[in-house]
């Protein structure tokens, strides 16, 4: 049985569909902006693999009889359930090395097939990572390299794909957590409700991986993050079944769906979620305001998220960003504000919030102010370029050029300071790491009335056959000095195994402690997802 037979494939290597390529024009582009940003102009690009190119070990392990039909030993399923999406796994996808791919790939149907994809792996001492759309870049869906398992079987959840049940009073959905962002809302939309879920991964992520991972939209002051959508789930673990009851909320004890949620499969593979749902707009506004002094156009930020104003979004883009997206001339920061509403306009929350900006030195085009992100040349230009981000990684690191990006909150009284740090630390690594300088910017992806959550993004010029290396040096310091600055380990790109180092010390000893009797009870034989929250025993 092959996973993929009956349908477009996914590049095992990169980002998207085999296929799908970056245009000449778009690369020309890309190319001019590096060497604006780098300094460089030779970018020769290392050649992508092939299925044929690339030789992995052989399969360590048999499946059995009874679950031929839904599991795969193909190379392709193998090698494209090898790693992520994060800018290490593509590097060593580019220079062929896939050293450690599962030995089978599972495709369960049902929750029965779970369970016994489970008693396979528990009887046979096999690691099972559950596996949703692939997108993590931060190490949460590679098979774990560690000896105590004789093999590894990627359990992917693709089949468990539909919207089963739609309260249009409550405005609620019951959703099979396989589903991938595209398909939720085309599944709603004959209800006129939206989950209005959106980040950059969405086109390929999906509802058990937004819940797993605790991640959070763009719509980032309304909506925010998953957390704030789940009514109840139903969860299959070794163990057996937990399935919570659905209230809009309950004060009876601790609630069992926050055990779950940010859990990464380590003690259950989600299965199903009532989850909330909202109206789909029909008011909405736009607007782009350029800010020539920084620190005031935090500062704005800050009031409006106070303000109770609540905006869609609330994007603070650096000027250095916003030159590299064709958004700013390299003389002011801009603020992306949007509004929008299912019942009443909205143009009395952007005009207080307009005046806020004004009142801090912001400007704006009147004529600018429009529905949607076309309205506005510098918000459109930020929106594609960033939404175009995923296809470009492959492109960009066969040609040395390494991107990251790394979130974090803070308060908003010691924003200033974390800024400066890791932006001083990024830049010093860089040069230490590659002999050249590279670049480093700070956006806000998310606000909250007590701190932003500024996303750091860097760029360096490395050595195209030593990119893994080189970008993990980086990033290691990178993300320590976020760490000492104050900043948590991630805001919405979760854990994963990269950022387990941060999230050991930044979670107490004895909740550590209490999460492994959890593991115990759940799942007693250690077989899911090891070392994504601390290292099986």
């Amino acid at each position: 049985m092959h996973g993929g037979s009956q349908e477009r494939r996914r590049k095992f290597y990169g980002w998207g569909y085999e296929g799908d390529e970056v245009t000449p024009a778009e690369m020309v582009e890309f190319e001019q902006a590096w060497t604006k940003l780098l300094g460089v102009t030779d970018f020769s690009a290392l050649p992508f693999p092939t299925e044929n190119s690339v030789k992995i070990r052989d399969p360590r392990v048999k499946v059995p009889a009874s679950l031929q039909h839904i599991c795969a030993t193909d190379k392709y399923d193998r090698l494209y359930h090898t790693y992520g999406s994060g800018t290490v796994d593509v590097a060593f996808s580019i220079r062929g090395e896939f050293r450690n791919p599962p030995d089978a790939v599972a495709y369960p149907r049902t929750e029965d097939d779970i369970v016994q994809i489970y008693r396979w792996c528990e009887n046979d001492n096999l690691a099972a990572v559950p596996y949703g759309g692939g997108t993590s870049v931060v190490g949460g869906v590679n098979p774990p390299s560690h000896d105590r398992y004789r093999g590894v079987v990627s359990i992917d959840m693709k089949y468990f794909n539909k919207v089963l049940e739609i309260d249009k009073a409550s405005q609620s959905a019951r959703i099979q957590a396989g589903i991938l962002g595209p398909d939720l809302e085309r599944q709603l939309k004959p209800s006129g409700l939206t989950m209005r879920f959106f980040l950059q991964a969405w086109e390929f992520s999906s509802l058990g991986g937004w819940i797993a991972t605790r991640a959070a939209g763009h719509f980032a002051t309304v909506y925010t993050q998953i957390d704030d959508h789940v009514q109840s789930l139903k969860v299959v673990t070794p163990s057996g079944n937990i399935e919570s009851r659905r209230f809009p909320t309950s004060g009876a004890g601790p609630n069992p769906d926050r055990l779950f949620l940010g859990s990464e499969g380590a003690l259950g593979i989600i299965t199903e979620a009532w989850v909330r749902l909202h109206k789909r707009p029909v008011h909405r506004q736009m607007a782009s305001v350029r800010f020539a002094d920084y620190d005031k156009a935090v500062e704005a930020t800050r009031v409006i998220s106070q303000a109770n104003l609540y905006p869609a979004s609330a994007r603070l883009v650096e000027r250095e960003e916003a030159v590299y997206t064709g958004s700013s001339d390299g003389s002011y920061d801009i603020l992306v504000l949007g509004f929008e509403s299912a019942d009443r306009p909205v143009d009395a929350l952007m005009k207080r919030a307009l005046e806020i900006c004004g009142d801090h030195g912001g400007k704006w085009d009147d004529t600018a102010l429009g529905g949607d992100a076309n309205a506005d040349k510098s918000a459109k230009n930020w929106r594609d370029k960033f939404l175009r981000g995923p296809y470009l990684r492959e492109y960009a690191i066969a040609r040395g050029v390494m991107r990251e990006t790394m979130e974090t909150c803070v308060p908003w009284s010691g924003f200033a300071h974390l800024r400066e740090h890791v932006k001083a630390e990024t830049h010093r690594a860089i040069r230490e790491v590659t002999g050249r300088p590279g670049s480093v910017t700070c956006r806000f992806t998310h606000i909250y009335p007590d701190g932003p959550a500024p996303y750091f993004t860097w760029f360096a010029y490395g050595d195209k056959m030593r990119v893994p290396e080189q970008y993990m040096a980086i990033k290691k310091i990178a993300e320590q000095a976020m760490v000492d600055a104050g900043g948590t380990v991630t805001h919405h790109h979760a854990l994963g195994r990269d950022h387990r180092p941060w999230y050991d010390k930044e979670r107490p000893e004895l909740f550590c402690s209490a999460m492994k009797a959890a593991k115990d009870i759940f799942d007693p034989k250690m077989i899911l997802n090891p070392g994504i929250l601390f290292d099986p025993s």
